[in-house]
């Protein structure tokens, strides 16, 4: 009897960690939504064939190796049973990957409408075999940073589900790119004011919103790895009310923001306000109560405005779709958020987290952007560019019947 309720639980927590990994796989439709939307018409079918692209590239490189370094496993898989201990050693590769895959959505949308494809698409593999899988051994995977320190047992560092160790990350190698490769043409006049380059389509984008919205309580309720017991269910149950209640803070806050700074209610940062507020809660959407999962994406939805703000017009640096302060300003915000909640962390070790994660990623994706640009060159030419990646990369338009020649 007592085999039989054992199997039955291992059933269970195989089947919720499958059905959490296919909601995080939905985000992916979520993020070329959005990108698509946020990007000009001229530009849409390349952003949707990078976001394809490298979600395929993400799923084959991690299985070929980069699962194997972060977590143990073998070459091409070769490791893995299928039988683990609480749930099955496939769905955890499953649910792992589409984590791999969102990390490098973040990265699609900040170079957008400039960047070669398959420029991107190397990067891609690259990232998803060794730069991603290399902090990830270092915080979810337990072991020590190249044998110096360790950030679970010297330093406490605690990211539930990814706000740094996935969004951060993302966002550092992000931010590598866009450094560069240069703002898009025309995105600054002669005196360094930045010029607004309006996404084709505001409906696509809220959907793609939405879409992640979902998508995203599979990422932070599967990461409670487990559902088949009361205790489970119930820790479930409360990241999910807490994930949507930090998304709710994220538009609210954002809103009143925009609308006392800009005196309009922009639906662009009502938009990034609820994706700010998703990834404040991720790093632990676990001990808030819901007032304080409220008032930690509010205070996301609150920074990625004034973020985005600064990025674009003090520093220059141009990110189509916000990703960079969305996923990498707003996630630093989540990984100080911890303690705030959770006696057991400490903002030194989430500060140290947060550095060690920031520093490899950006380094060696620095160095590979480099690297691509000196060996097959990263940007499109100014022409190609003028004409949108569209016709230059895929040969093909995705709204025809609107073009004027």
């Amino acid at each position: 009897m007592e085999n039989q309720i054992l199997e039955l639980q291992y059933a269970l927590d195989t089947f919720y960690f499958l059905v959490m990994g296919a909601l995080v796989m939905w985000m992916a439709a979520g993020f070329s939504m959005l990108e698509a939307g946020l990007v000009r018409s001229k530009n849409t079918a390349e952003i949707l064939t990078k976001n394809i692209g490298l979600f395929a590239i993400a799923c084959t490189m991690y299985m070929v190796y980069g699962y194997d370094l972060m977590y143990g496993g073998g070459l091409l898989l070769d490791g893995i049973s299928g039988e683990g201990e609480t749930y099955s050693n496939a769905a955890d590769f499953y649910f792992q990957v589409v984590f791999v895959a969102t990390a490098m959505s973040i990265v699609s949308g900040a170079v957008a409408e400039r960047m070669k494809l398959f420029s991107f698409f190397v990067f891609a593999a690259i990232f998803t075999t060794i730069i991603y899988p290399m902090e990830g051994l270092w915080t979810w995977g337990g072991a020590s940073v190249f044998g110096i320190y360790s950030l679970g047992d010297d330093f406490g560092f605690l990211d539930f589900a990814g706000s740094g160790i996935v969004h951060m990350a993302g966002a550092a190698a992000a931010l590598a790119g866009v450094l560069i490769l240069g703002p898009r043409k025309g995105k600054y006049d002669k005196d360094g004011n930045s010029k607004p380059m309006l996404g084709a389509n505001l409906p696509l984008a809220t959907l793609g919103t939405f879409i992640l919205w979902m998508g995203w309580f599979g990422f932070n309720g599967g990461s409670v790895l487990a559902m088949a017991s009361k205790e489970s269910a119930d820790a479930v149950a409360m990241v999910f009310l807490n994930t949507n209640a930090a998304a709710a803070g994220g538009v609210i806050a954002s809103l009143l923001l925009a609308k006392a700074w800009f005196g309009k209610a922009d639906l662009t940062m009502a938009l990034n306000g609820a994706l700010a507020g998703l990834v404040a809660i991720t790093a632990g959407p676990d001990t808030p109560s819901a007032l304080v999962a409220t008032l930690i994406g509010a205070v996301g939805g609150c920074i990625v405005v004034g973020s985005i703000v600064w990025l674009d017009r003090e520093l220059k640096i141009d990110d189509p779709v916000g990703a960079i302060s969305v996923h990498g300003v707003v996630g630093l915000w989540g990984l100080l958020a911890v303690p705030l909640t959770n006696s057991s962390a400490s903002f030194l070790g989430q500060l140290v987290g947060a550095g060690t994660i920031f520093v490899w990623v950006f380094g060696t994706s620095l160095l590979l952007w480099l690297g691509l640009k000196a060996a097959m060159g990263i940007r499109v030419s100014d022409e190609e560019e003028e004409d949108g990646v569209d016709l230059s990369e895929c040969g093909l338009e995705a709204y025809p019947e609107f073009v004027t020649k």
